[in-house]
Order: C-alpha cells, then structure tokens, then sequence
C-alpha cells in the first residue's frame, strides 16, 4: 500500500506541462471556439428575440451546456492524446517501466486531464460571463460536477488511448461517440421537448447528468434530479477507475 510519492509527483508534473506549454492551443482555442457556438446559436435562434427554453432566456440556457462541454472535451483530449502520442513514439515504455503501480498511472494521467479540463473551464467561465451574465445557484454542486466530469472524461480518454492503435482509431471514438454523447444531452435545448421515446433514451446517458446538473448548479433548473445525478456520475467513475487500473496492470495493448 505504499506510495510512490516521488514517482506520482513527477508523472503529474509532466501531465500538466503538456499542455501548458501549449497554452495556445489548449487554453486559448477552447475559449474562442465556445463563444462562437454561442454567438452562432444565438444568433441562429434569432437573437434575443427567441423564445426562452422553460422560461430562460436562451443564451442563458444553454451557456453551462457549453461551458460544460469545453471541460471535457479538453480533460479527454489530454489524457488520449498523452497515450497516444507516447505509443506512437515508442516512449511508453517511460510510463510503463517506472515502479508505479496502475491506479498510480491512473491516478496521474487524470491529474492532467483534470487540471486542463478546470483551466479551460475557468477562462471559458469567465469570457461567457462578459456576453451572458449569469449567477452560481449551488456553487458546491458546481463544483463537484466540474471535478466528476473532468475525471469522467479524462478515464475515458485513458481507455481510448489504450485501446486506439492509430489516431484514425483516436478520431473515430472522439467523432462517432464523445462528441455525439455531449452535443445530445441537453446542451442546446431540454430534453423535456423530446418524444418520450428519447425522453427516457436521454437518462441512460452519462453526458446528459453533467450538463444538466452544471445547468442546475448555475440557473436552478434542471431536468432530471440532482441526486440522481450526482449518484450516476460517481458510480460510473469508480467503474472507469476500475477498469482503467486493471488494463495498466495487464498491460493491456501497452506492451506488445
């Protein structure tokens, strides 16, 4: 039970220096590429003329979506990209050989997703406030789907970057799922103007509990229960972590 302190240290710094060495590409490009979702929804909706979504105004509605949706997109691109990146240059055998144990492997790779994925929120947070104020309902229940989000993203980009063999693999999963997932759960409207058949299809993803209960930190609506939630995204990251830490340790497409 012993931990590596030294060795978990040094791998979370190199997660973090990643990106922040690229500061451009992994702050900056998020930030202006959620204001132009806004500004385009916005507008295509008809400005402030549209009508509001369960009477809020629409910009409004769908800023914590958004917001939402800049944190983990950029959580999962770190920790995919990490793996991917380190398979493709022959380089991970450095993660591999290490005496870390696979929950610590785990553990450090979400360290630097997570960081990313608050950076990003932060600065995304701060310049949608300047075109749509807006106030924190239930600052700690913010709080904690942000960090459950992040983590839950960043799990998920470590199991793509296991299992992708090539970047066309990479895409694929990012493409045909991850972006699918969390532009059809609720980020631009409320499920509650769905037939019932997707009504009900919604609950069963995960994507839709995180930007639903950011929205219901930030405005005080949601759609569904806030505990319900709260109770799937937890469960669902223990399971991630779980498997995750099991592929490090069989090395499972890591070692051949």
């Amino acid at each position: 039970m012993n931990i590596n302190t030294i060795g978990v240290y040094t791998l979370c710094k190199r997660e973090i220096w990643r990106f922040a060495k690229v500061w451009n590409q992994t702050i900056v490009a998020p930030v202006i590429t959620t204001l132009l979702f806004l500004a385009i929804m916005t507008l295509a909706m008809g400005g402030g003329q549209h009508q509001p979504v369960e009477g809020i105004e629409f910009g409004r509605f769908i800023a914590p979506g958004l917001i939402m949706m800049a944190i983990v997109q950029n959580a999962f691109a770190n920790t995919s990209s990490s793996l991917m990146l380190a398979k493709i240059q022959g380089v991970i055998i450095d993660i591999l050989m290490p005496p870390l144990t696979g929950a610590e492997v785990t553990f450090c790779l979400i360290i630097g997703g997570v960081v990313r994925g608050l950076c990003v929120g932060v600065v995304v947070m701060a310049a949608v406030y300047c075109f749509v104020p807006f106030s924190m309902a239930h600052p700690f229940i913010a709080v904690f789907h942000v960090l459950a989000a992040s983590i839950m993203l960043a799990l998920l980009g470590i199991l793509t970057g296991i299992w992708a063999q090539s970047f066309d693999q990479l895409s694929a999963i990012t493409n045909y799922i991850i972006t699918p997932l969390s532009f059809l759960s609720g980020t631009f409207y409320s499920i509650r103007q769905l037939p019932d058949f997707w009504y009900n299809i919604c609950h069963f993803n995960p994507f839709f509990y995180m930007i639903d209960g950011f929205r219901y930190a930030i405005l005080g609506y949601s759609d569904s229960s806030a505990m319900v939630g709260i109770a799937v995204m937890t469960v669902t990251n223990i399971i991630l972590w779980a498997v995750t830490a099991y592929m490090f340790r069989k090395g499972y497409r890591l070692k051949s």
